[in-house]
């Protein structure tokens, strides 16, 4: 296993870190070897290079199996021109790796129950997920620009990056509830009128999962009102980026929620999360996006999907013991550093594979 690792700015060495000494111990459990090539992204590159993303980054990202992100961004770099600004470096990776397909999971530990804002009872039971298209719509539309008197930008998508996000979803609804819901706003843009069509012919050759359009408003209100009701949620990117932040922190914080980006060759894994300089280098992220985010590298670029089970079944039982970064800490909670939660998950990974291996053994 080759993986490329970008830690990037702010918390991310930290929490790159955490889930690298996570990767190692599941890979070595697993007898499987790992190599890693470490490289510069978003800010920490423009200070060194003069760009968010050097050549020798995609060079390293091609030349791997899998790529491992932190998190981007901070103050220090906000008044930089659009195309050196850290985030400049993610969009630049995702139309270059071709990783139309943001995949952000979005379920509740029953352990965090009390840490989101939502009452229990509509919180408890929430298990679905977002694909999130990401090589299209405003982001890399043309032409795009702003002058002293207005701003522009294109919002558009080709039949074929629709179809093919569109056949994901429903091949991935198949192994959850079979059910799919279409997020666009197609009362007032065409963009999401063409989306609304093509998804609805796609449709046609996956009749045994049910399909239904929601508009971006509504959705972000039933997100909140009613999450359960959710198993896959298909959207544009603009729409995306937006509802899985709702999603994020209605399971009770950013710091908990994994993403995989992937295309037809390439696969990138990144925390939900932001940079968060403010709390750099004080031990108090939280490491289980990260974590969690290694889960899904385990399951799609690998095909171990025990490895990954396990994997959430540490985290799980780490959260069920009470431990808690300060994102997630209330006073019934022990409260832990980046580096203990990590600790805490290695351990109770171990004990969970030895006690499956034993009880394998004595079948």
């Amino acid at each position: 296993m080759k993986i490329t690792l970008l830690p990037g700015d702010g918390i991310g060495p930290e929490v790159v870190g955490a889930a690298v000494e996570v990767l190692k111990v599941v890979a070595e459990k697993f007898n499987q070897s790992v190599s890693f090539n470490e490289q510069l992204v978003g800010g920490c590159s423009y200070d060194k290079y003069g760009t968010p993303l050097t050549d020798e980054v995609l060079s390293a990202c091609y030349d791997s199996d899998a790529v491992l992100l932190g998190a981007v961004g901070g103050t220090k770099w906000e008044m930089l021109p659009q195309n050196l600004k850290p985030e400049a470096a993610l969009l630049k990776l995702r139309k270059a790796l071709g990783l139309y397909n943001n995949i952000r999971p979005a379920k509740v530990y029953s352990a965090l129950l009390s840490s989101s804002t939502l009452k229990p009872e509509v919180l408890e039971g929430t298990d679905f997920v977002i694909l999130r298209e990401l090589t299209g719509d405003v982001y890399f539309g043309e032409p795009r620009g702003y002058d002293e008197n207005k701003g522009w930008n294109t919002m558009i998508y080709t039949k074929e990056e629709v179809v093919r996000i569109a056949k994901y979803a429903f091949n991935i609804a198949r192994t959850r509830g079979n059910r799919v819901t279409s997020v666009d706003k197609a009362n007032v843009l065409d963009c999401s009128q063409f989306w609304r069509k093509v998804v609805h012919e796609v449709h046609q050759d996956y009749p045994d999962v049910q399909l239904n359009d929601m508009y971006v408003d509504n959705a972000a209100m039933q997100i909140v009102r009613n999450p359960k009701q959710f198993d896959v949620i298909l959207t544009q990117n603009l729409f995306g980026d937006i509802l899985s932040d709702i999603a994020a922190m209605i399971t009770g914080s950013l710091g908990m929620l994994p993403s995989a980006s992937l295309g037809s060759k390439y696969a990138l894994y990144e925390p939900v999360h932001g940079s968060a300089p403010d709390i750099a280098g004080q031990g108090k992220a939280n490491p289980l996006a990260t974590i969690s985010s290694v889960a899904m590298m385990f399951a799609y670029s690998f095909q171990m999907h025990k490895a990954a089970e396990l994997i959430e079944k540490a985290i799980e039982k780490t959260l069920s013991m009470g431990y808690r970064t300060a994102d997630i800490f209330s006073a019934e909670n022990i409260l832990v550093s980046t580096s203990q939660m990590k600790d805490a998950v290695i351990e109770n990974f171990n004990q969970i594979f030895d006690e499956q291996a034993l009880s394998v053994f004595t079948l």
